[in-house]
């Protein structure tokens, strides 16, 4: 039987939820170009973070106490799908309400969670994520960034690359060596580090089309109160691991390229020639699969199974759908140096090959599976 066959649970009635994102997003981004709308995730606004928090459409699966709603999570997988289908510029509190939230629900003091989470809640706080290193992508279990425990604290010595939204975040959950004699995934744990901290320093990486989001980030001398362990000390592999399935699993991982199909369908008018409407009825078919194996997982993970394997899998499929999409719009369509299709396939063109590298490699993720389906 698949792994995915598991019946989705029934939700509530979603349509004024449906009403209430596609409003907000009206009012906050009447003219937000095709091409911002692609990898919207990845575009960090401010004002509309608050303004979500507002509306309370951040951490809102979170208890009422932490600040959330109380929401099923099931209801917070419909605001997402629909906030990135609308190419809403949800970059600067993703991360904190996708991870750094749960992670600090799952794992961390109560002090932590109540001086962090109602200000994720309010889209005030913004986080990022201290995995990848130099030599140590994808291969999280070689992290060389090393923490000392003193009298005075943790001293924090090392480098992070690849962070995503360092420039802008409050805070950082940091993956560190904190057992010097420990071997690969042995001796790591969770910091958080606040990036005003004295001695971090965040230095941007832009990207092809001249973007700024990702972010190299040193740590040199950089000494954080005991307090700022989260979980156990040496459990940071097994923490990180969890959490990757929330980055691995959700509705971005598929609808990063979501604008360039939408902007197909207004180009081709409600009678595309055959081979366009064979090209939009694949993309159609491929998104419906992978929007119900996404859902599975995230009734999974609502259900509080960690369901590594098919995140890995949804991950893996959906970086290859959103990566084919382009070239394969591109090789057909005869596109208009300046029209919307155009500026969304040339912006695609460019980012889309990043896309199966952020969360971990195809590379990794087909060792995952094929180790999860007993194949090696």
């Amino acid at each position: 039987m698949s792994i995915f066959a598991s019946p989705l649970p029934v939700l509530p009635d979603v349509g004024a939820l449906r009403v209430k994102v596609r409003d907000l997003v009206a009012a906050q981004c009447p003219d937000s170009p095709a091409a911002r709308r692609a990898n919207c995730w990845a575009v960090g606004d401010a004002a509309f973070s608050r303004a979500a928090g507002a509306a309370g459409l951040i951490g809102m699966i979170w208890p009422e106490r932490y600040g959330g709603q109380g929401r099923a999570p099931l209801e917070r997988y419909v605001v997402l799908e629909e906030l990135l289908a609308a190419g809403a510029p949800v970059g600067a509190h993703w991360i904190a309400d996708r991870q750094t939230g749960p992670l600090l629900l799952r794992h961390g003091s109560e002090d932590q969670k109540m001086r962090l989470l109602p200000a994720m809640a309010r889209g005030e706080l913004f986080a990022c994520i201290g995995m990848s290193e130099p030599g140590a992508g994808s291969d999280l279990a070689s992290v060389r960034t090393r923490a000392e425990r003193t009298a005075d604290g943790w001293r924090l010595n090392g480098q992070k690359l690849w962070t995503s939204g360092a420039h802008r975040a409050q805070v950082m959950i940091a993956l560190v060596r904190t057992d010097p004699n420990a071997t690969r995934n042995a001796g790591l744990s969770q910091l958080l580090v606040t990036m005003d901290t004295p001695g971090v320093t965040v230095r941007p990486v832009i990207d092809l089309t001249g973007a700024h989001d990702f972010n190299e980030v040193f740590f040199d001398d950089v000494l954080l109160p005991h307090d700022a362990l989260i979980g156990a000390e040496g459990e940071g592999w097994k923490q990180v691991t969890a959490e990757l399935s929330l980055e691995r699993s959700g509705p971005e991982r598929y609808l990063s390229s979501f604008a360039l199909l939408t902007e197909v369908l207004r180009w081709a008018g409600p009678t595309p020639e055959p081979a366009v409407a064979a090209l939009i009825g694949r993309a159609v078919a491929e998104l419906a699969v992978l929007r119900r194996m996404s859902w599975a997982v995230a009734a999974k993970l609502a259900g509080g199974e960690d369901p590594a394997l098919e995140a890995a899998m949804v991950k893996d499929l959906g970086n290859s759908f959103e990566q084919a999409l382009p070239p394969a719009v591109q090789a057909l369509i005869d596109t208009d140096a300046g029209s919307e299709l155009a500026k969304v396939l040339a912006h695609l063109l460019m980012v889309s090959p990043s896309f199966s590298l952020r969360g971990g490699t195809r590379e990794i993720l087909r060792g995952i599976i094929a180790r999860g389906l007993g194949l090696r």
